[in-house]
């Protein structure tokens, strides 16, 4: 790891398509063709997830707490695949990323495991993977941005429309928006337009990222005395702010005094 004996290695200015690691104050992080962080891992503590849309994205527990075969679409430094692997010891992940480039220094430098039994990365287009037929899922989740902005392959009205017959019948999409993304209020439309039977938004604790969670069934109206208890069992399972989730659902979407409405 001689390379990162500098806090940056710095990408040639002309090629968008480098993938390089910087670490500082103890956080590894990866970019991709832009000084923007895509993921980062603190190095004492590499299964936990260091960013806040990451841990915002887990808020689908709230939902579904115990799914049991997840699908990713973007490994990035695997943060998500890794918190699944080790705190969700009872479900099955696959990822699917196009740039194996990503996957070797996942793999390399964030502790991303070996595929086993329970794990796999797919070195695929993750669009193309999806209109495939393939077995359903009960989590799919989409982190699709490259440099700039959101990927349009995994964007488009056709892409949600075959997200959603990939989940199973009471599954879940989540997938991470950029808020200040030009084209974010098309992207969250072409969803709910392939999800008629509900979204939420969620903001994430750093303001940019809105997550957004599209269900295959609509359920049912969740209490938020409920949701509050749920929130704490949760956060004392797994150590993320799930209370802070609730409070964000709360912001974003059609609720009254009692309930959450999707």
């Amino acid at each position: 790891m001689k390379f990162l004996s500098k806090w940056r290695i710095r990408k040639p200015a002309d090629d968008t398509e480098t993938v390089y690691v910087s670490e500082k104050f103890g956080v590894r992080s990866l970019h991709i063709g832009s000084d923007t962080v895509q993921s980062s891992m603190r190095i004492a503590k590499p299964w936990d997830l260091e960013l806040s849309y990451t841990r915002s994205m887990m808020a689908f527990m709230l939902f579904k707490d115990r799914p049991e075969r997840v699908l990713m679409i973007g490994l990035g430094g695997g943060s998500l695949a890794k918190f699944i692997y080790q705190y969700l010891p009872w479900a099955s992940t696959q990822v699917v990323e196009i740039n194996p480039r990503v996957v070797a220094i996942a793999r390399q430098y964030f502790n991303v495991p070996p595929d086993d039994v329970r794990f796999a990365v797919i070195v695929s287009d993750g669009a193309e993977y999806i209109a495939r037929d393939g077995d359903s899922v009960d989590v799919l989740m989409v982190d699709g941005y490259d440099a700039d902005s959101h990927v349009e392959s995994v964007s488009s009205k056709a892409f949600y429309e075959a997200c959603r017959r990939r989940l199973g019948a009471r599954g879940i999409l989540v997938v991470n928006l950029w808020g200040g993304d030009r084209e974010f209020n098309d992207t969250l439309r072409r969803i709910e337009a392939a999800f008629p039977d509900g979204t939420l938004c969620l903001p994430a604790g750093k303001p940019g990222n809105i997550i957004v969670f599209a269900f295959r069934t609509r359920p049912d109206s969740p209490e938020w005395i409920a949701l509050e208890q749920r929130a704490l069992l949760l956060q004392q399972c797994y150590g993320l702010e799930f209370p802070r989730f609730v409070d964000g659902l709360r912001k974003m979407n059609r609720h009254d005094e009692n309930r959450l409405f999707f």
